[in-house]
């Protein structure tokens, strides 16, 4: 339940501002106020000028730029744009997105450079307010004029057009308790050109990931044990004279979850370990380095304003521009992909080489291999998911496609990257509790020792929902039962 006020203006916000603020009730800043009064007054005044021409304000879309609209179709020329957009398809995208969506485009709007009207603004932010969330599909958006299709969607229900979900029940929004708004001058345009669409699922996969990258190095520690590795590769030298900063805190934190393990402090019989736990660091590590990077231009990109043209009410200029292209984020979203599915690839093959019955594990971490089949195909899921994930990282910001009869020639195909990363990010969550899975089980057979304070900690909650595998039984329950443990228990009480 929200119980707090976040006050919504022109500071940078940062994207661990983000989670705490989607449980929050919004209102605007005064200063917002202000800019948003100033930029639709000067609009207005504009036009009042007879003989000038705005592209999308008095003007068709696209193609259609040089139409000129008279000034009595003016609100008619903003509804047709919003219904004639709506032209999404496929899975409707998650709620938890679609109100990150509302309150991007909100921000959007804060610094006065769009046009838009208090009235619509106070709109979308009473539907940000009372989780009234419009249906909107993954499906449409080239990520170049704007996330055009599924903004036209989130749009609609201001017209009381489409579907929302109100409470969780999805309901035809014309039986919601709003009068439908009459869209002044550029205020559909302002609505349907941004980003947000892209920006949302990054905002959201970034949340998961660095959660997941978390989970990524306890659950590697708990193979790291069942697997009997040594930790020579976590000392310090090794790392500080490469440099990277990722690869220094992945081998620290190793250092930190090993710490007082009699299991890790053991005699060893190898002299080096396989690369997916010799080198965790170094593959772990590059995937940080990754995500810090993306997460700096994510932040940029939530704090501006992407939609066309834009207004300088203080230099008395209407641009028309490019903002709204989406390749600063298309080409980091295909780059987080990549480096979220190698997460995925590296856990794959140390749950491989559990179930290989080496160092005195039994086969597929069972008791009774042959007759029972254990882990055995817990692992070919895992394997089918990297597949999966490899088939996903084909860039999409390298492909484009014409469209407005030539107008947009290059488009960035940024929707296509977000939505992509949304599933290997979902996909490395479900292969990293696989590995959770198998790397319990395979601690058990080096009792009686004991690992770490930490991760046995970890190792008894988690052994409260998924208990040690005896005989064979249904694994989809025991994997399902581990994804809804990474999802739940709080590493940072």
């Amino acid at each position: 339940m929200k119980m707090t006020n976040y006050t919504l203006g022109v500071s940078h916000l940062k994207l661990h501002d983000m989670e705490p603020i989607l449980n929050q009730i919004v209102s605007l800043d005064p200063s917002a106020v202000r800019n948003i009064k100033k930029c639709r007054e000067y609009l207005d005044r504009k036009m009042q000028e007879p003989d000038k021409t705005y592209y999308g304000i008095n003007t068709g879309f696209g193609s259609l730029c040089n139409v000129k609209i008279s000034s009595d179709d003016i609100e008619q020329l903003q509804e047709n744009l919003v219904l004639s957009h709506a032209c999404g398809l496929g899975d409707e995208v998650p709620p938890e997105i679609v109100k990150i969506m509302l309150f991007l485009k909100i921000k959007n709007f804060t610094y006065g450079h769009s046009g838009i009207s208090m009235e619509v603004i106070e709109r979308l932010i009473e539907f940000y307010n009372q989780d009234i969330l419009p249906v909107v599909y993954q499906l449409g958006s080239l990520g170049a004029s704007g996330d055009l299709a599924p903004l036209a969607h989130l749009s609609l229900p201001l017209l009381n057009r489409g579907e929302v979900y109100a409470q969780g029940e999805k309901k035809n929004a014309s039986t919601l308790n709003f009068p439908p708004l009459k869209l002044q001058s550029k205020e559909g345009l302002a609505l349907l050109n941004g980003t947000q669409f892209m920006s949302s699922y990054a905002v959201w996969c970034l949340l998961k990931i660095k959660k997941l990258l978390q989970w990524a190095d306890l659950i590697a520690a708990l193979s790291f044990e069942g697997f009997d590795a040594t930790t020579e590769p976590f000392t310090d030298g090794i790392h500080t004279i490469r440099k990277h900063q990722g690869q220094i805190e992945v081998a620290q934190n190793m250092k930190r979850l090993l710490a007082d393990s009699e299991m890790a402090n053991g005699y060893k019989a190898q002299v080096q370990d396989p690369y997916s736990f010799r080198c965790i660091p170094q593959v772990h590590g590059a995937t940080r380095d990754a995500v810090a990077h993306v997460e700096k231009i994510v932040e940029y990109e939530i704090n501006a304003v992407t939609d066309n043209p834009l207004i300088f009410p203080d230099e008395d200029l209407i641009l028309s521009g490019g903002n709204f292209h989406g390749q600063p984020l298309a080409i980091n979203l295909d780059y987080l992909a990549i480096a979220i599915a190698e997460i995925a690839n590296i856990s794959e093959r140390r749950t491989y080489l559990l179930i290989s019955g080496q160092r005195g594990l039994p086969p597929f971490l069972v008791k009774s291999a042959g007759l029972d089949s254990g882990l055995m195909i817990a692992q070919y899921t895992a394997a089918s998911i990297v597949s999966k994930n490899k088939q996903l990282c084909t860039p999409a910001s390298v492909d484009s496609i014409v469209s407005s009869n030539g107008q947009e020639d290059h488009v960035s195909m940024g929707a296509n990257a977000a939505t992509k990363l949304y599933e290997v990010v979902n996909n490395t969550e479900r292969v990293l509790a696989i590995e959770l899975l198998n790397a319990a089980q395979a601690v058990e057979f080096r009792r009686p020792k004991k690992s770490s304070p930490i991760l046995e900690k970890i190792l008894s909650a988690y052994r409260e929902k998924v208990s040690f595998i005896e005989k064979d039984r249904i694994i989809h329950m025991d994997i399902m039962q581990t994804i809804r443990f990474i999802q739940q228990y709080d590493l940072n009480p």
